[in-house]
C-alpha cells in the first residue's frame, strides 16, 4: 500500500491527541533509510533498525511478531492472582500504567491496550525521522485512537519525568511499570539509558508523594475545610524582603548563634516550627514561622509560647489549632489538589512550594517568594551529626524528660528516637567529624539542592557540622518586581457557602464503574477538578483497607468526605 497513504492516516490519528508532534513529523523525512522492513512468517511487518555498519537489526520476532508482544507483556505484568474463584487462575496485572521503551511496529502497545487492566500507556522513542519512517510503513490507527495511548517522541530527561509526574496517579492507576523493546533500546543505549534515569527518578518523587498522601490524605482534608473558617477573614498584605535568614532545627545551630546574632538586625528571620523554641530561648525573636505538618505534633513546638505579633505562616492543611496559638495567622496553599480548587473558586493564597515536604524546604520557599535576594541557611544539617537530632531547646527535649522513667531514661529514648529510622549511614566530614544520614533525610537535602539551581537569590548555607549541602555560586540578582504576601478577595460570601456548594459538586458526581479509564475520560472538566480533591483521602483510605479496587476506593473516599463536610457544615450553622 502507498507509503503517503499510511503516513497521513497515521498523522490524522495522532493529530486529535498531540497536533504539536504532528507538527514535527510532517516536517520529518522518511526517505533516511533508518529502517528497512521484513515480512514475519505470519506476514506482519517487522521493522529492522540500520546500524551505522548497514546491518539491519529486526525489532521483533520474525516469526509472530503479534504473539511475541502478547507473550512479553503478559509475563511482565503477571501476578498470581489469590482471589476466589471456580474457574482456573487468569493473569491480572497491579500496574495500571504502562511505559514502552521503543515504539518499533507497535505490537508491545497493541498487546497491552488489548488489556482492561492497563489505564495508561506511555511509549517512548527517538529519532524523529525513524519515527516519520515507521508511520509511513504501516498503519497505527487503532493503537493511535485509543485514549489510553501517549507517544514522546526525543523527550528530554525532564519533559519526559513532567509527563509522567503530570499524568500518573498511583491511587487510580496501581503501580507503574518501564519495559523495554530491547532490541531498540540496545541500539541506543544513550537516550534510553537517560529516559530510564527518568523514569526512575519520577517514580522515585511520586512513590514518595504518594506515601505521604497515604499517611495523611484524610487528615489533610479535614484540615483544609476547618481551616477555611479562619482563613475567611481580611489579612494585611506583608511587604517583600532584600536578605533573608532561613533557620532549621539541626544540631549545628547550637555552634551557628553568634553569627546569627551578629546579622539579625540585617536579616529577616524565618524559623522552621522546630527551630522557633531554639531561637527564642538564645533571646533571638523571628519575624516569620513556618509550619506545614499536619500532625498534631505541630503543638509542640509552639508550647514554648509564640509571640502573638510573629506572623505563622501555616498551610491551609496545619492542624486548625495552630491558627489560634497566633495573633498574626498567615495561610498559603502547599499545592494540594483541594486548596487549589479553593484558589480557583473561593479565594486565592499564595502559593508556597512545599514540594521538598519538609519544613526548611518551606521556608526557604517563603523566602523566595518574599523576594529575598540573599538567604542565609541555618541548622540544615540533614543528617545527625555526632548522633544528635536537633538543636538544645527544641521541643524533643522537654518531650522526652516529661516522659522519662526509671526504665526509660532520657537517654534510652532518645536514642530510640535516633534509631526509629534504618538504614543509618555513617559518613566522615573533611575536618574528621561525622554525622549519621537516613535515605529520607538525603532526599530532604537533594530536593533542597535542586532549588537552589533554580533559585535567583545567592543561597549559602552557614557552615556547621552535618552533611555538606552543594549550593551554586552565583551572584545575587536584583528583583524590580516584587510580589506582596496576601490572600485574595473571597469569591463567595463565605467559607460555609462555599463548602456547601463543594459538598454539593461532590455528592453529584456519578459513582465509578469497575473501568476507571472509561469513568475518568466520561468526566466534564469541573468532575475531574472535584475528582483530583479526593486523590489523597482516597490513597489513605486504599492504605488502610488495600483489599479494595481503585473505584472502590474513590467512592469510600467521597464517602468520607461527604461525612467531614457535613459535620463541619453542622457545627457552623
Amino acid at each position: 500500500m502507498n507509503r503517503q497513504y499510511f503516513f497521513e492516516r497515521n498523522l490524522l490519528a495522532l493529530s486529535q491527541k498531540d497536533p504539536g508532534l504532528c507538527s514535527r513529523l510532517s516536517g520529518a523525512e522518511t526517505t533516511r533509510g533508518n529502517y528497512r522492513f521484513l515480512n514475519a512468517r505470519s506476514g506482519d511487518p517487522v521493522p529492522a533498525l540500520t546500524a551505522p555498519s548497514g546491518t539491519a537489526h529486526p525489532l521483533h520476532s520474525l516469526m509472530d511478531p503479534r504473539r511475541e508482544g502478547e507473550r512479553i507483556i503478559a509475563a511482565a505484568l503477571r501476578v498470581p492472582d489469590t482471589s476466589p474463584r471456580t474457574d482456573p487462575p487468569a493473569a491480572r496485572s497491579t500496574e495500571g500504567y504502562l511505559i514502552l521503551l521503543g515504539l518499533g511496529g507497535g505490537y508491545y502497545a497493541q498487546a497491552a491496550l488489548e488489556r482492561e487492566d492497563i489505564h495508561r500507556l506511555l511509549v517512548v522513542d527517538y529519532n524523529i525521522h525513524g519515527i516519520a519512517e515507521l508511520f509511513a510503513s504501516r498503519d497505527y490507527v487503532h493503537i493511535f485512537q485509543d485514549p489510553r495511548f501517549h507517544l514522546l517522541v526525543d523527550p528530554g530527561p525532564e519533559t519526559l519525568a513532567g509527563f509522567i509526574l503530570e499524568t500518573y496517579q498511583p491511587a487510580l492507576y496501581g503501580g507503574i511499570r518501564a519495559i523495554p523493546l530491547r532490541a531498540r533500546t540496545e541500539l541506543d543505549p544513550f537516550n534510553f539509558g537517560r529516559a530510564g534515569e527518568a523514569v526512575k527518578d519520577a517514580i522515585d518523587r511520586i512513590s514518595g508523594d504518594y506515601s505521604v498522601q497515604a499517611y495523611f490524605g484524610t487528615r489533610w482534608f479535614s484540615n483544609i475545610i476547618r481551616n477555611l473558617f479562619q482563613a475567611e477573614g481580611p489579612e494585611p498584605p506583608l511587604p517583600p524582603v532584600r536578605r533573608a535568614a532561613v533557620c532549621a532545627a539541626g544540631p549545628s545551630l547550637d555552634i551557628q548563634f553568634p553569627r546569627l546574632e551578629e546579622t539579625r538586625e540585617s536579616r529577616f528571620v524565618i524559623a522552621a516550627d522546630t527551630a522557633l523554641p531554639a531561637l527564642l530561648h538564645r533571646g533571638i525573636k523571628p519575624d516569620a514561622v513556618v509550619s506545614i505538618d499536619c500532625q498534631h505534633i505541630s503543638y509542640y513546638h509552639f508550647i514554648a509560647g509564640l509571640p502573638r505579633d510573629i506572623p505563622l505562616f501555616m498551610d491551609l492543611a496545619s492542624p486548625p489549632l495552630l491558627a489560634s496559638m497566633t495573633g498574626n495567622p498567615r495561610f498559603f496553599s502547599g499545592g494540594h489538589p483541594l486548596t487549589r480548587y479553593i484558589a480557583r473558586y473561593w479565594r486565592s493564597f499564595p502559593g508556597i512550594d512545599t514540594s521538598g515536604v519538609n519544613v526548611t524546604y518551606a521556608a526557604l520557599s517563603l523566602a523566595e517568594y518574599l523576594g529575598a535576594e540573599e538567604i542565609d541557611l541555618y541548622g540544615a544539617d540533614f543528617s545527625y551529626p555526632l548522633g544528635k537530632t536537633y538543636a538544645r531547646g527544641t521541643y524533643i527535649h522537654p518531650y522526652f524528660e516529661a516522659r522519662q522513667t526509671r526504665l526509660n531514661p532520657l537517654e534510652a529514648q532518645a536514642s530510640a528516637f535516633l534509631y526509629r529510622t534504618t538504614p543509618l549511614t555513617k559518613s566522615e566530614r573533611e575536618d574528621g567529624s561525622w554525622y549519621y544520614v537516613t535515605p529520607l533525610l538525603q532526599r530532604y537535602r537533594e530536593r533542597l539542592e535542586a532549588k537552589a539551581r533554580s533559585l535567583d537569590a545567592l543561597l549559602t548555607a552557614v557552615p556547621g557540622l552535618g552533611a555538606p549541602v552543594s549550593l551554586p555560586k552565583r551572584a545575587p540578582k536584583r528583583r524590580e518586581a516584587l510580589r506582596l504576601f496576601a490572600a485574595g478577595q473571597a469569591v463567595t460570601r463565605s467559607a460555609g457557602e462555599f463548602l456547601g456548594n463543594y459538598r454539593q459538586e461532590i455528592a453529584a458526581l456519578p459513582r465509578p464503574g469497575q473501568n476507571i479509564t472509561n469513568f475518568l475520560r466520561e468526566r466534564t472538566k469541573q468532575e475531574s477538578r472535584i475528582l483530583a480533591t479526593l486523590l489523597p483521602a482516597c490513597a489513605a483510605v486504599q492504605r488502610r483497607r488495600n483489599e479494595l479496587t481503585a473505584p472502590e476506593a474513590l467512592e469510600a473516599a467521597r464517602d468520607y468526605a461527604l461525612k467531614e463536610l457535613d459535620a463541619v457544615l453542622k457545627k457552623a450553622r
